[in-house]
């Protein structure tokens, strides 16, 4: 439909019910039909028949709201530019903060033009399937084979993973080879899944992937990664950990699940419980701790019969498939072995640092998505005639989230730069420490950021739709980054018990 000029004063006629007219930003929108259908009734709308709204109304809605309802603009101001950018896919905020620093003109040790190139094609695919991943969250439903096939076919599932032999000889967004994939463009795929801000979802559809498949790529023999990386990889498959128990959580030496030989040695007999198994309601596969003659072992187990899954709810979407797991009676091949029987420490153990990188990122973008959206609060909110912004106090909160991310945000670029430039030896032997360290200081970071973000937009902050939903989605679920991979606790005891172990025996004050 071709869009009209109009002029203010010609939109001023059009301010009774039936013919109600209303500006937005240079822009006008014909609300005759739309007010009785308004969420906020009649009234808000009737008040500015034939009126300017801007302000009032970005002082009450998030601009996806006008694309949603484009259909009723009928017009332009005559001789007047909009003065409010919409967001283009693929594009970078301009907010201050609300990007990492390589992408908001500083200069960096770390990033190139690949990884450049590499943001802007990862950005218009998620930005692509947002709208998908969100709705999945608000039904609370189960992410759909087709969602998980177009995760699988762009590679978001593969490069989640990480860099390695798995990626070589694929082609990935934006033209760049597997081979040349690093750490870095992982911290790229992350933090764009998680600019979805369905923290629920993403856990169902990406993380309990993220935790599991290197228990086969790396612990499988090659019949097992023939068998089964390729539909995982490709979003045919899903996978899950399940290690925790009702009787087990950090501790993981007390799981009680077990896995007998049977009499022909052919099979594991596999019985016993797991609990808060992210993605486990939708899983075709469970990678399993388990207890066998002579300590723990790590099992590939395939929902057969008497694999049970039902649902836990927690605080985030039931999306994300939290499951009380089940495993009785349940038949294994002695072939689904992950490593070696009685060692499976070592699989469990050689993916924490991995897993933990993985969050730290996540939790990273988290703050600096609530941080931008903060900044555009506090600058179109007015309270007692000023804007926020113009409020010390508004100020404090705002350099106070924004120093605590950035410390995190720069320690954790660090952490890649070692993790591109060790061996796994290497890794293992020198950032389990830190690494646990900074997701110790990221998960504290999140907890202010969350508690600052919510005062900041005050009821609007605890309501899950509107302008406040990217705020009351981190205050529900942000303690899940504090507990799940290590709980805050674990993870500041392990950094200093780490440092300890290199501390110089001769060293006095």
């Amino acid at each position: 439909m071709s869009l009209k000029t109009f002029t203010r004063e010609e939109v001023t006629r059009h301010n009774v019910e039936g013919d109600l007219w209303i500006i937005i930003d240079a822009s006008v929108y014909d609300m005759s039909r739309f007010v009785d259908m308004h969420p906020g009734g009649a009234f808000p709308i009737l008040e500015f028949a034939g009126k300017d709204a801007t302000d009032d109304f970005y002082g009450l809605h998030r601009q996806d709201v006008l694309v949603k309802y484009d259909r009723y603009r009928i017009g332009t101001i005559a001789n007047e530019q909009p003065q409010i950018e919409f967001y283009k896919s693929g594009e970078m905020s301009k907010v201050p903060y609300a990007e990492s620093s390589a992408w908001m003109g500083f200069k960096s040790p770390y990033f190139n033009d690949s990884h450049f190139k590499f943001r802007v094609a990862v950005r218009k695919i998620c930005d692509s399937l947002a709208d998908e991943a969100r709705a999945f969250e608000d039904a609370g439903t189960k992410p759909s084979d087709e969602f998980m096939k177009k995760l699988g076919e762009n590679h978001l599932l593969s490069m989640n993973i990480g860099p390695g032999p798995m990626l070589h000889g694929l082609v990935l967004p934006s033209g760049l080879k597997g081979e040349d994939f690093d750490y870095f463009h992982e911290i790229i795929v992350h933090e764009e899944t998680a600019r979805w801000k369905v923290r629920g979802f993403d856990d169902g559809s990406v993380a309990g992937m993220v935790i599991s498949a290197p228990t086969i790529i790396n612990f499988g023999t090659p019949a097992l990664k023939k068998k089964y990386i390729p539909d995982i990889f490709s979003g045919k498959k899903r996978i899950c950990l399940a290690i925790t128990e009702a009787f087990a959580g950090s501790d993981v030496a007390r799981i009680r699940t077990t896995a007998v030989k049977t009499a022909d040695g052919k099979h594991y007999l596999v019985n016993g419980t797991k609990k808060w198994i992210t993605g486990g309601c939708w899983a075709d596969l469970f990678s399993v701790a388990v207890q066998t003659d002579k300590g723990m072992s790590m099992l590939l187990i395939e929902r057969s019969e008497g694999v049970e899954t039902k649902p836990i709810k927690t605080s985030y979407s039931p999306s994300a498939g939290t499951a009380y797991v089940t495993f009785e009676n349940v038949l294994v091949p002695v072939e689904n072995l992950l490593g070696k029987e009685n060692q499976g420490f070592v699989v469990v153990l050689s993916n924490f640092n991995h897993e933990r990188f993985v969050m730290i990122t996540q939790v990273s973008m988290s703050a600096r998505l609530v941080i931008e959206e903060c900044f555009k609060w506090a600058n179109q909110r007015k309270v007692f005639g000023k804007r926020l912004i113009d409020q010390p106090v508004i100020r404090n909160k705002l350099a106070k989230m924004v120093a605590s991310l950035e410390s995190v945000h720069a320690w954790m670029e660090n952490i890649a730069y070692q993790m591109n430039n060790m061996t796994y030896d290497e890794q293992s032997e020198k950032l389990a420490g830190p690494i646990a360290l900074l997701k110790y200081q990221a998960t504290r970071m999140i907890h202010d950021v969350s508690d600052d973000a919510c005062q900041i937009f005050g009821g609007r902050a605890i309501t899950k739709t509107g302008m406040g939903r990217t705020v009351e989605t981190l205050q529900r679920t942000y303690k899940f980054s504090a507990i799940l991979g290590g709980a805050e606790e674990i993870m500041a005891d392990l950094g200093i018990r780490q440092a300890m172990k290199y501390f110089p025996r001769g060293a006095r004050l």
